[in-house]
């Protein structure tokens, strides 16, 4: 089912629950989110209560009247609309609710972080011809949206997204040298790898997640198979050893222990430039409150004063020292083309986009100027904004180009309104409430740059 498709059924499921014979079917959907949120997370039994809860609803629709004469389409996306609504609602009591589940989430991606250091294609049996990590990049970006997203089919797509794309480079490198088309033997290999790059956090608590709340019905033929796929990479992971990387154990070793001291030392540097940031602040945040006669920055007549007061000596670094800094570290760096790994646009020319790279760079974008701004903030630095004509410019583009009511730009998933706990212990449930509606759905931006089709079925 094509991502507009469930848009609509999940505004059309949205529309009939407000109708007023509807009324039975709203207070049971209230009654089995109350419920289910009272109860002590069990992941041997919670599965099985959704998965039973939405089997019955969705035969309910089938013979009731407000779905009366509607298509085999219309009844899915109803269901596929009660499986949004539901488990959006849920998620924060059923998401990675077993202290195993976190331990183990833990430990994987720990494990990937250093196996991510030194892993190559080669290890993994890659065949040259097949091996793009340029392209693969994409692929990792589709991976690591998981988190974005609570609904299970929306975390699934996300990972169909990712197959599709690695299947696509394959197929497209098969035909351009003349190979075989790519098997199992070849997708599940570079799966792996892409995964390790990507390593997104709580990967196992996803995966459980789409395997126990994704109905079952739905989890089938496509959607199955790149899902196996994906539970098979897991496992991999989580047993690598030398062999199964084609390595020397004592190379294998020798290359977990520097992983370790690079990641160690990463760390090292960053707890002890935050030290020294609050150190700095808290200087600063004491001389603004001192009396003027006895600032640092006050000017004085007496040469000894700054060796006399500490504070005089403490130098903020600006934002221009630190990218200063960071330039003459990355200037050092061995493989610098793997410092920009997660950042595919950066060596891209205007030839290179295409309009569906928008929504991706706009994203980027949002995030870049976030980040610097609170960057700026911190260092007490004043951000530098867009030009007047530039801003001026990309503001009337936005108000000519936005449609009235348009919502396209609303975040995905966002989710913010969740049902808040009372003070006898029970939750309270705004039920049907329009933030579900506006949340975006995963895109399939990825594919057609690689030949795909845009047809997403899960």
């Amino acid at each position: 089912m094509e991502n507009a498709d469930v848009f609509l059924g999940l505004h059309d499921f949205l529309e009939r629950m407000r109708q007023p014979s509807a009324a039975d079917f709203v207070k049971s959907i209230k009654s089995f989110i109350v419920s289910f949120s009272n109860n002590a997370p069990d992941p041997e039994t919670d599965g099985a209560a959704v998965q039973e809860f939405l089997a019955n609803m969705e035969a309910a629709f089938r013979v009731h009247p407000l779905w009366s004469g509607c298509s085999e389409e219309e009844l899915e996306s109803a269901g596929e609309g009660l499986e949004k609504y539901v488990m959006t609602k849920l998620f924060p009591r059923v998401f990675a609710s077993h202290p195993n589940d976190v331990k183990l989430d833990d430990q994987l991606f720990e494990k990937t972080a250093l196996i991510q250091q030194f892993i190559r294609p080669e290890n993994l049996d890659i065949k040259p011809t097949f091996q793009n990590e340029t392209s693969w990049l994409l692929a990792q970006k589709e991976l690591q949206k998981i988190n974005m997203y609570k609904a299970p089919r929306d975390k699934l797509v996300c990972i169909l997204n990712c197959c599709k794309v690695i299947g696509n480079l394959l197929l497209n490198a098969s035909i351009s040298s003349n190979e075989n088309p790519p098997g199992a033997d070849e997708f599940l290999p570079v799966l792996i790898y892409v995964t390790i790059k990507a390593n997104p956090p709580q990967l196992h608590s996803n995966l459980l997640y789409i395997q126990r709340y994704r109905h079952q019905s739905r989890l089938v033929a496509e959607s199955a198979y790149f899902f196996t796929n994906m539970l098979s990479a897991e496992s991999f992971i989580s047993n690598i050893d030398a062999k199964t990387l084609s390595m020397d154990e004592i190379e294998f070793e020798k290359n977990m222990e520097s992983a370790r001291a690079l990641l160690s030392g990463l760390s090292a540097d960053w707890d002890g430039q935050s030290d020294k940031s609050d150190r700095n602040a808290a200087g600063v945040s004491t001389a603004e409150h001192m009396d003027p006669k006895h600032s640092s920055f006050n000017v004085s007549n007496d040469g000894d004063s700054a060796s006399r007061d500490p504070l005089s000596v403490t130098k903020i670094p600006s934002l221009s020292d630190l990218e200063n800094k960071g330039a003459i570290m990355l200037l050092k760096e061995d493989m610098v083309s793997q410092v920009f790994s997660d950042y595919p646009y950066l060596f891209a020319h205007v030839g290179d986009l295409t309009v569906d790279n928008i929504e991706d760079l706009l994203n980027n974008y949002k995030q870049l100027v976030f980040k610097y701004v609170c960057l700026s903030k911190g260092m007490g630095a004043a951000p530098s904004p867009l030009p007047n004509s530039q801003t001026q410019k990309l503001q009337h583009r936005v108000v000519t180009d936005k449609e009235p009511g348009d919502t396209s730009s609303v975040e995905p998933n966002d989710d913010s309104k969740e049902h808040t706990r009372e003070d006898d212990g029970s939750y309270n449930v705004p039920l049907l409430q329009e933030d579900i509606l506006e949340s975006k759905l995963p895109q399939d931006e990825a594919f057609s740059a690689q030949g795909g089709e845009n047809d997403e079925t899960s």
